[in-house]
């Protein structure tokens, strides 16, 4: 098991060997990952891609998905990519799809077509006035800067 995501994280099961791994018929987000530095942090994994399907069968993985090749660049080798999976409980489509842009803006895989920011704007949230019970948003807009 590997934890991915901000905070605790999820657990996702693997990361497993892509080349020979078998897709099950469920429904579940998965994480493409390689060892960056094998020799020296053989157990530290680089995410490369992130994302959900409602079968798994049907994404032509391990090979035949439209990504693979980039994969395989990243990795040196199609026997260095790795996939993690996590079957979201009692999650739909779009619990997936949630989950799936908290790991693209986590993680900023390079090889994933979508990217997505954790920052936010002002009119996203506006300015409020709740006297007494709290204070203004003093979180920074940047989610880089401290």
């Amino acid at each position: 098991m590997i934890r991915l995501g901000s905070l605790a994280g999820y657990p996702f099961e693997g990361p497993r060997v892509l080349g020979g791994w078998q897709p099950p018929d469920t429904a579940a987000v998965y994480v493409i990952l390689y060892r960056a530095d094998p020799e020296g942090k053989p157990h530290d994994f680089a995410v490369i891609d992130v994302d959900h399907a409602e079968s798994l069968k049907d994404t032509k993985l391990p090979f035949g998905h439209p990504r693979a090749k980039c994969w395989e660049r990243r990795a040196g080798t199609k026997w260095g990519v790795h996939i993690a999976t996590y079957e979201v409980p009692g999650g739909s489509a779009g619990h997936r799809e949630q989950i799936v842009k908290e790991l693209l803006a986590v993680y900023k895989p390079g090889c994933s077509p979508e990217q997505y920011d954790q920052a936010w704007e002002d009119e996203w949230i506006q300015k409020y006035d709740a006297k007494n019970t709290t204070g203004p948003l003093t979180t920074n807009r940047d989610p880089n800067e401290s």
